[in-house]
């Protein structure tokens, strides 16, 4: 039983047909209840591309996808999904209703969005879904009066929006989204009493309704406009009717099929006799005719065509096609055709209908001698762009080799040139055909990225689900045959590999892939951690190794984690870094792994002050104590345990003082003790933590000076001799903008500080006396800087007579 003429869409947003591939479910012919039927895939030139017995449900329609995938819809609304080999890719339901009521009719069409599937179900009703590859399922509002199938179906496409026309007897319905509603087609002939058959033209533009009355009615698919009506003089309703128009054409007709009768309607009507049951395909520019045992193409005859090839024109391809034939013949009728020619001043003209007209034509030599014609006619013009007669040449190449039976693909130009090459080469690529297409993107001169290349990659990834080669063979064959070229990702191939459960060689064909961004992902995704961690590391990517840390973090248990990062210090080093900041539990479980007390004493410090409470902040201190010891870090033990000390002694104070203390470093809290006249535990503090002497003393001079407490500062001057000398509090006081108390330490500075400190209180005479007594002369220069020429010019000449001695001397 043939279900389905064979539609071939390329992948444009708007699907373009042609006819190479078919496929039919064959019954068998033994009368036994249990044969099965036969599921057979055709290419154009009757090539048996695949064949094998249907084990599944009563098929209702087959059809083909915009990427060459044939569908069959069963009557349980089940739609299965093969490939042009017949290898099954998957499946889905048009719902339970359509479960339920079964199947009655189905329609496969091509819209902006993609391949669609139309059911109308035992319920009466339309389920539609506009993209198979992003199924959502819409049921259209009900037909009033509708039982059982309707007289005829279509589906139409406008404005972007997917709706059905549906006939029940002469009423005519259009189902959108959200309504049905009622039309009628202007000019329709009122002998009909019902609408038996419908077509939709291939651009969905126009409509064709065939009535009971035998009249064909051809307008607008918006029926708002009628283009004519045909009286077939033929009842019965035909078995299949198709629109056949060219692109731009002026003159649309109809073609209707009856049993082994053809007729073509539109302005004139012609009759066909066949000598076989056959199937019509509309596409592009034509109308496909398919037999058993033929492939015809049946299409208007084109403008260029007919001018040069109808009898006795005049027209200036005709001519220059004379011109160019006596030529051949060296005769001198050639001169006078080109005479005429040029006389009318159409030589360019002729030179483009030769062209063109090639194209069209099948033939390979009727396509020469018409482009050497047009080469002919072209030497005798001086500014003829090339690129029309360079380009169609081109193209005619490429398709007469994919015409070519072997590869079946009988594209017309029109077809070719709406496809586009890139196209063209994904449907040869699908084909298997990878030497054909190679050859073209090489002639073509495509870019390699996008030819020669993206070839390679598919042929790659189907050579690794060869489950017959052995994976060493298969690597190797890869390899050698991708080499260097631009674009291929080899980690595209070894991922198709391990889809197909050939997890080695994917990991063979990783070692090719130049890009550790490209290899990670993929061993990650195939359970290769180690090998992921690895290549990360090797990368020096650390964006890239804390993916996989993360990935092993999620997948592994905690103790075979740190496990495997311990056996790679860069990863391990990078989760260290990555948890200081983000996840300080996990970095005291690594240290506590790893017996790393020295980390941990510093973890316990670290975590120490983000304690607010005082019990728990020298609990973690005294834990990092503990672990300092178990390093052997004396020191580090040592000064935690004063911290502790001191953390004790500023809660005492805070208690019996109410002073804020707690917190502040050693030296903060001397400074804050002194500054609050509590010198005694100041005292106390210095002689507990063996504060130095100098410290200490710069410490408590300049808490006396900041509060100025000059009375005290002079006392603690007495006290004992300063170990960092009297030049501090002197600094201190001019500081603090008192050089009347500053005066009383300058004369127990030592000598070599006295003229800086003279220069402090601003006593150029005591700084001159200073410095002249030393016979320093950098002193004398340090002093005479400070001299002003009009005021001390008795000072500045005794200073120069100083300088002059010390010199000499």
């Amino acid at each position: 039983m043939f279900l389905s003429p064979s539609v071939y869409p390329s992948l444009h947003l708007f699907p373009f047909i042609t006819i190479s591939l078919s496929a039919l479910l064959r019954q068998s012919q033994r009368p036994s209840s249990s044969a099965r039927p036969q599921l057979e895939i055709y290419s154009s030139s009757g090539t048996n591309m695949a064949s094998f017995p249907w084990k599944s449900g009563p098929v209702r329609q087959l059809g083909w996808t915009v990427c060459d995938d044939l569908l069959c819809i069963q009557e349980d609304g089940t739609v299965l999904i093969y490939d042009l080999f017949g290898a099954f890719k998957r499946h889905f339901s048009m719902g339970n209703e359509v479960v339920q009521n079964q199947v009655l009719e189905a329609k496969v069409f091509h819209s902006p969005y993609g391949t669609g599937v139309a059911i109308v179900t035992g319920a009466s009703r339309v389920t539609l879904a506009t993209n198979i590859d992003d199924l959502k399922l819409r049921r259209l509002p009900d037909v009033p009066g509708l039982q059982g199938a309707p007289s005829c179906w279509a589906v139409l496409t406008q404005d972007r929006q997917t709706k059905v026309l549906l006939a029940n007897g002469t009423d005519l319905y259009i189902l959108d989204n959200t309504s049905c509603t009622p039309v009628t087609p202007p000019g329709l002939s009122p002998q009909a009493c019902s609408i038996v058959n419908m077509a939709v033209s291939f651009s969905y533009k126009y409509l064709a309704l065939f009535t009971d009355s035998g009249h064909l009615w051809m307008g607008s698919a918006n029926l708002k406009d009628k283009l004519s009506e045909v009286d077939t003089k033929v009842r019965t309703p035909p078995k299949q009717m198709v629109w056949c128009r060219r692109p731009k054409s002026q003159q649309p007709s109809v073609v209707i099929m009856w049993d082994r009768l053809l007729l073509v309607a539109g302005e004139h009507q012609h009759k066909y006799t066949l000598d076989e049951d056959c199937v019509c395909v509309a596409e592009l520019d034509g109308v496909r005719i398919v037999g058993g045992s033929r492939h015809e193409l049946l299409q208007e005859v084109p403008s260029a065509c007919q001018d040069i090839f109808k009898i006795a024109s005049m027209a200036p391809g005709a001519l220059l096609l004379e011109a160019h034939k006596e030529y051949e013949k060296s005769s001198q009728k050639a001169d006078e055709y080109l005479r005429e020619i040029k006389e009318q001043s159409v030589l360019g003209e002729a030179v483009r209908q030769c062209v063109e007209a090639a194209g069209y034509e099948h033939e390979p030599e009727t396509q020469k001698t018409l482009l050497r014609a047009a080469s002919f006619g072209k030497c005798f013009l001086s500014n003829y762009p090339p690129e029309p007669f360079v380009s169609m040449c081109r193209d005619l190449k490429v398709l007469n080799s994919v015409r070519d039976y072997t590869v079946g693909i009988p594209l017309t130009h029109t077809q070719y040139k709406q496809m586009t090459v890139q196209v063209l080469i994904d449907r040869l690529v699908y084909r298997k055909l990878y030497p054909l297409a190679i050859e073209i993107c090489r002639y073509l001169k495509t870019p390699e990225y996008q030819g020669v290349s993206r070839v390679l990659k598919h042929w790659a990834c189907c050579k690794v689900q060869q489950k017959e080669e052995p994976d060493e063979s298969i690597a190797h064959a890869v390899s050698m045959k991708l080499g260097e070229a631009a674009g291929i990702s080899y980690s595209e191939i070894a991922a198709r590999a391990y889809e197909c459960g050939r997890t080695e060689l994917a990991i063979k064909l990783l070692e090719f892939e130049p890009r550790s961004g490209e290899q990670v992902p993929l061993l990650l995704k195939m359970k290769r951690s180690q090998l992921a961690l690895s290549k990360a590391i090797e990368s020096g990517d650390t964006d890239l190794v804390y993916t996989v840390v993360t990935y092993l973090k999620n997948e592994m248990n905690r103790g075979d984690f740190f496990m495997t990062l311990r056996n790679q210090p860069v990863a391990l080093s990078l989760y260290r870094q990555f948890c200081k900041h983000q996840e300080q539990d996990t970095l005291k479980d690594l240290f506590n792994q790893d017996d790393d007390h020295q980390e941990l004493g510093n973890f316990y410090v670290k975590a120490s002050y983000k304690e607010k409470r005082l019990e728990a902040r020298l609990s973690l201190l005294q834990s990092a104590v503990d672990e300092y010891n178990k390093a052997k870090n004396e020191f580090a033990a040592k000064a935690t345990e004063e911290e502790m000390k001191l953390l004790r002694f500023q809660r005492r104070l805070d208690e019996e003082k109410g002073e804020a203390l707690l917190g502040l470093s050693l030296q903060e809290t001397l400074h804050a003790l002194l500054t609050s006249n509590f010198h005694k535990q100041a005292e106390q503090l210095y002689r507990d933590f063996r504060v130095p002497d100098k410290r200490y003393w710069w410490l408590k001079l300049t808490a006396l000076a900041e509060k100025d407490d000059w009375e005290e500062m002079e006392k603690f001057a007495k006290s004992k001799k300063s170990p960092i000398g009297y030049l501090p509090f002197v600094e201190v006081c001019v500081k603090q903008h008192n050089k009347y108390e500053a005066k009383k330490y300058v004369s127990k500075v030592a000598p070599e500080q006295k003229v800086k400190a003279h220069l402090a209180i601003g006593d150029l005479e005591g700084a001159a006396e200073a410095a002249i007594e030393r016979r320093s002369e950098g002193e004398i220069s340090t002093v005479l800087s400070r001299c002003s020429p009009t005021t001390d010019r008795a000072l500045l000449e005794r200073l120069n007579r100083a300088r002059s001695t010390a010199a000499k001397k």
